[in-house]
């Protein structure tokens, strides 16, 4: 039996699977063991207990449940009340106004959180009523904070980057040393489109500007000092080489434990309820890896992997071909997937292309998180569409025809760090080779 027809069973039974609601990680085993068990012969009892152990059973993937709980204990304190009192008095001035309040809160949380699911229940919790109070137009409102919250999984640390750095097997800090530029022209994006928006539509905007004396300015940007002390202390010690991504997500921690008993919100009980949600989250993305880790062990074994890619070489498609097929497929797969389940389900079977083909593998997790936070504004998964449905009161097609323009940015940055891909692996070399 050929290999293609091999990799069209296995892969049949995963999707009969998925779509008949088996948990992500069960169908990729159960996929798994049926292809050593027919197709190979290699025992799937031995490959399983070695992949879960693999996958595991490794200092890099404990930053992963670190940085989940550290955003947890933030989820608790006023962090997102103090940024958005904080830098509204210096945003006034640009056209747009507070609406740039909800880019730049949002790419300043992202860098302490790593979620974007984080990034959208906390600054949407706060930016949403004060906007709406304040006048400004509930669609524009809606759409930057839609796109803006997707930084979370740009901007290091990111929760999804140390999944995809554990799947293909490179470097957790240069991968989040690649998110900062990408997501600097992200925001610069937004922000621009705003600005133009403004413009365009002046009597969308409130017209009355809050005058506040420069020393009152500086005593309410007194209240990002935490948020800024705490990015400083979790990406200096690892851009300096003085920690591994590890060691800085325990910094992290032990830093947000710090800012939540400063602020008077750490308590015996949402302690406890910070450290069992985070928890659950990374046991159930451990287990997705489990299952993604068996999978490839299967596909190795079978041949499946080689196969494909020489079949991908047989179709003659240059580099810029290929890429453009992979963003469809990933697009396609945004609007049914998570990204860590687009990620895991998937980097066993594209890497060994990509890496034929000649791309940097850095380069592409920048690539591949670009088009899961373009996934997470995709009907009908789109995350932060439910997440913002639910806060606004609107319903899901409203928030997703708000989020158009954001989109369309996000499309854009692809489309730039595409063409440029110094964007994404400029500044790791760099300070890689420094630090060396």
């Amino acid at each position: 039996m050929s290999t293609i027809v091999i990799a069209a069973i296995v892969f049949s039974i995963l999707v009969l699977l998925l779509a008949g609601g088996v948990w992500i990680a069960i169908s990729m085993g159960v996929a798994a063991w049926f292809g050593l068990q027919f197709f190979s012969s290699s025992p799937p009892a031995v490959n399983l207990v070695q992949s879960i152990w693999g996958s595991n059973a490794s200092c890099t993937i404990a930053a992963l449940p670190l940085f989940v709980w550290m955003v947890d204990i933030l989820y608790s304190t006023k962090l997102s009340d103090e940024m958005f009192e904080g830098l509204s008095p210096w945003l006034g001035w640009l056209p747009g106004r507070l609406m740039h309040v909800n880019i730049l809160g949002c790419g300043i949380f992202a860098s302490v959180s790593g979620s974007s699911s984080a990034t959208c229940a906390t600054i949407a919790k706060v930016a949403l009523p004060e906007l709406k109070r304040r006048g400004y137009d509930e669609k524009m409102c809606l759409g930057s904070l839609c796109g803006a919250v997707t930084l979370g999984i740009l901007i290091p640390p990111s929760i999804i980057m140390i999944v995809y750095a554990v799947a293909a097997e490179v470097s957790i800090l240069k991968m989040f040393i690649a998110g900062i530029l990408p997501g600097i022209l992200l925001i610069s994006l937004f922000s621009g489109y705003i600005i133009v928006w403004a413009l365009l539509n002046p009597d969308k905007t409130p017209k009355e500007i809050e005058r506040i004396p420069f020393m009152e300015r500086l005593r309410r940007g007194r209240n990002l000092i935490p948020c800024l002390i705490l990015i400083a202390f979790v990406m200096g010690t690892m851009f300096t080489g003085y920690a591994t991504a590890t060691e800085a997500a325990s910094f992290g921690v032990l830093g947000a434990i710090v800012i939540a008993w400063w602020s008077g919100a750490l308590t015996r009980e949402n302690f406890w309820a910070s450290l069992m949600g985070a928890t659950r989250l990374s046991c159930m993305i451990l287990f997705i890896l489990a299952g993604a880790s068996f999978l490839s062990s299967s596909m190795a074994f079978t041949g499946i992997p080689k196969a494909l890619a020489e079949w991908v070489a047989s179709l003659g498609l240059s580099p810029l071909g290929l890429i453009a097929v992979l963003a469809f497929i990933y697009l396609l797969l945004g609007t049914a997937l998570d990204g860590i389940s687009m990620i895991v389900l998937t980097t066993s079977i594209v890497l060994p292309m990509v890496e034929a083909a000649g791309f940097n593998l850095i380069w592409f997790g920048i690539f591949i998180v670009l088009l899961v936070e373009i996934a997470e504004l995709t009907p009908p998964l789109g995350f932060n569409l439910f997440v913002l449905q639910t806060m606004s009161g609107r319903d899901s097609n409203y928030v997703a025809l708000a989020s158009i323009p954001f989109f369309c940015m996000m499309v854009l940055a692809l489309v730039i760090v595409i063409a440029f891909p110094q964007i994404a692996t400029w500044l790791p070399d760099v300070l890689i080779q420094k630090a060396k």
